[in-house]
């Protein structure tokens, strides 16, 4: 039996998903997780790994490994992985096609159709390279999708969302953040204005502050680490690891102890969430800032928005709700996926695509208005 496939190629992790018979569900790409780390990793032999496998090496030779370069795509200073250039288009085709055997693989055959996701806020020339990461994947007849229209063509697939409403997306992943404004219709969604993003604004941008707390609770100790140590690093990339995790903690708890566990230091740090939202603040009001320029570039006021969808893990974090809720006084809808949403939704579009060629009839919903060569969504 046939199936669809969405890929949504995240900074700091990606995920994918498979449309099949209208029913869609994440596919596991990693042993542990569903998603696997957005990283790449060369080997001597000139071989290259992705996702998991490339994120065992970062500790014993960090050198030949690549990660959030996604936020350079367009920069033309290449990526050095073990003194080789590459271009970050470069990189994200490696990346691509790592995710697109894994599931097909887990899939026993390769798709009908592929549908990648990205940034909202990309215009025609990084578009341009996406496409060239696509071919250079062997994945030409891929469509693209950005990340906040599949994020609403899934919700749309999981609620009931009414010809003629507006809807605000607001995806806050783990590098870039997205506005967009979208309007259903009575098939399908349309585009409105022109979308808002920052693209160096994420979760990783929090979890360097988490760090930074810690650095200033031990008075500078991490500034004199001898980072050519291997059982140093080693040290480091647990202590980073375990900052991410109280981040995600603060979430759901108010406090929590990060563990130091340096060759010579041994201690914990204590972190609140009031403490956590005093460092993000300023940054979640530039958010709320391009979320109100993607309104105005829609024409449309808070009142006409009948919902504002957060996307993406870092929107999770309470603080988020609390500002976007109480800035547009409009009730606020955490995707119960925020960290696949977005794969779903290109999973759907990809099967819209297929039903359209097919002459399956509207079950499946096209998104349009993007530029986007093609997008859906299961009926509202």
């Amino acid at each position: 039996m046939g199936y669809q496939l969405g890929i949504d190629l995240g900074t700091t992790y990606s995920a994918a998903a498979v449309a099949r018979d209208g029913r869609v569900e994440v596919v596991g790409l990693g042993n542990r997780a569903p998603v696997v780390p957005s990283v790449v990793f060369l080997r001597e032999d000139e071989m290259v790994l992705t996702g998991e496998a490339a994120q065992r090496r970062a500790v014993t030779e960090p050198e030949r490994i690549a990660r959030e370069f996604k936020r350079r795509v367009g920069d033309p200073t290449p990526v050095l992985l073990g003194g080789t250039p590459y271009s970050a288009e470069a990189l994200m085709a490696k990346l691509l096609r790592g995710v697109f055997d894994v599931a097909a693989a887990s899939q026993g055959g390769e798709p009908d159709a592929v549908a990648v996701s990205h940034p909202a806020n990309w215009g025609p020339y990084k578009k341009d390279l996406l496409q060239q990461s696509v071919r250079l994947a062997g994945l030409s007849d891929a469509r693209l999708i950005t990340e906040p229209e599949a994020a609403a063509v899934f919700y749309a697939s999981q609620e009931r969302v009414e010809p003629g409403s507006v809807i605000a997306v607001y995806d806050l992943g783990g590098g870039t953040f997205d506005a967009a404004i979208l309007r259903k219709l009575t098939v399908g969604f349309e585009l409105m204005g022109v979308p808002e993003g920052i693209e160096r604004l994420g979760g990783i941008d929090f979890d360097a502050a988490v760090l930074a707390h810690v650095n200033r609770s031990l008075d500078g100790a991490l500034e004199d680490l001898d980072l050519t140590d291997q059982t140093m690093l080693g040290a480091v990339a647990r202590l980073r690891a375990d900052c991410v995790e109280a981040k995600e903690a603060l979430s759901v708890d108010t406090e929590v102890s990060i563990p130091v566990m340096l060759p010579e230091l041994r201690t914990e740090v204590r972190l609140t969430r009031v403490e956590l939202e005093a460092m993000i603040r300023p940054t979640l009001l530039e958010t709320l800032g391009a979320l109100r320029r993607a309104l105005a570039s829609a024409g449309v006021t808070p009142e006409q928005v009948s919902t504002v969808l957060l996307v993406g893990g870092s929107s999770r974090i309470p603080l988020v709700g609390e500002l976007v809720g109480h800035t547009l006084g409009r009730p606020v809808a955490v995707d119960a996926h925020p960290k696949h949403s977005v794969a779903l939704g290109a999973a759907l579009a990809a099967a819209g695509t297929v039903g359209a060629a097919e002459g399956l009839g509207p079950s499946i919903d096209p998104v349009v208005g993007s530029g986007a060569p093609s997008g859906a969504a299961a009926a509202a």
